[in-house]
């Protein structure tokens, strides 16, 4: 195992709020960091040593990128995969591109996952309204339409129900091949972090309960309000399958707890997530630190947490209310560095911590 020592560049593979964070991070150990996006003045470019402005295609950029890093990164899975693996001929790229491709497709993804003995959601393949229709008739209504790639925050998405027009519901989504998947009805929606070193060590962050707003996340409640078998399965199912991917990184596990108490799991994100930001104020190890360790070789943190948290989102005009929070005992502010406010657009969060209970 070759360790990346502190004094060594990370490089950054997107330019959002993930990759600030995991900067910041990074920077507390003594790494420099290295980001490379197509957009001028993004939030990691904000804090980052070095940035690389260009397209994720720009096979020369990327190159001179891995002759600047040590190792390499991604801040979010939307980012063309033989680039990735083009750039893993370079340099190390952690988590691997064969786990960026898996995550970014979502039949892939729950293939594997049922592979490797992990329940999810009934699925099928889906390339034009006639098999839009079978699908529906072997998974029943209501059912939820996706693309197959890219589609996140509730883009690309479509509910199907008994009486919808198949066709219109088919056209909408614009997309050559997609995936539906049957309707779960559950008691609330968890995710756990799970970290995996280059040594094969595992680490998971306990559940945290999270709820939706027009498909983006609200807010994460820390602990998430489920019987303790429950949560024992949820981090289970996450060492699994950090395990079986051969992870060395942070993952996102994003699971439904059922009405009958069974844990599906509904999507991978193989990169810190929004779920996990609670980990910056209420953990020995947040989630970026975790990355850092991971993919330099480092041992990987205690995932303690020492206090109970919610972590809220501020989602577009939302961050106006920043001085006010400031105000706030027990209030942890996090703005992203966005200049321009849009409706949609998660400018910030802000994590509310309280004494620890159990």
């Amino acid at each position: 195992m070759t360790v990346v020592p502190p004094g060594s560049t990370i490089g950054i593979l997107g330019g959002g709020q993930l990759g600030r964070m995991t900067a910041l991070a990074a920077a507390r150990l003594g790494y420099r960091c290295h980001v490379f996006t197509p957009e001028p003045d993004a939030p990691t470019a904000q804090v980052a040593a070095q940035t690389t402005i260009a397209d994720y295609g720009d096979r020369a950029a990327l190159a001179a990128f891995a002759r600047s890093v040590a190792v390499a990164t991604y801040e979010f899975e939307n980012i063309p995969e033989d680039g990735v693996t083009a750039l893993a001929k370079l340099v190390p790229v952690r988590p691997s591109a064969r786990v960026l491709g898996i995550c970014q497709d979502r039949l892939k993804e729950k293939t594997f996952l049922n592979r490797i003995g992990v329940a999810t959601t009934g699925f099928r393949a889906v390339d034009s309204a006639a098999s839009l229709a079978r699908a529906r008739d072997a998974l029943g209504a209501p059912a939820v339409l996706k693309t197959v790639r890219l589609g996140y925050d509730g883009k690309g998405q479509r509910l199907i129900r008994a009486r919808s027009d198949l066709d219109a519901a088919w056209d909408a989504l614009g997309a050559e091949h997609a995936i539906l998947e049957a309707f779960v009805d559950f008691r609330c929606e968890i995710s756990v972090i799970v970290a995996r070193g280059l040594d094969g060590r595992i680490a998971a962050y306990e559940p945290v309960e999270n709820s939706h707003k027009h498909h983006i996340l609200d807010r994460t409640i820390v602990p998430a309000r489920i019987p303790a078998k429950a949560a024992a399965k949820a981090r289970a199912i996450a060492r699994r399958i950090a395990k079986k991917l051969n992870l060395v990184g942070v993952l996102a596990v994003e699971m439904f707890y059922a009405d009958n108490g069974a844990v599906l799991v509904n999507e991978l994100a193989p990169r810190p997530h929004n779920s996990g930001h609670w980990t910056i104020d209420a953990c020995v190890t947040s989630q970026f630190e975790q990355l850092v360790r991971a993919i330099c070789g480092l041992p990987l943190g205690a995932t303690e947490r020492h206090a109970d948290a919610v972590m809220q989102n501020l989602i577009g005009d939302d961050v106006r209310a920043w001085p006010k929070i400031l105000r706030q005992p027990g209030a942890k502010l996090h703005l992203y560095g966005k200049r321009e406010i849009r409706a949609g657009r998660k400018m910030g969060h802000v994590t509310y911590l309280a004494p620890r209970r159990a």
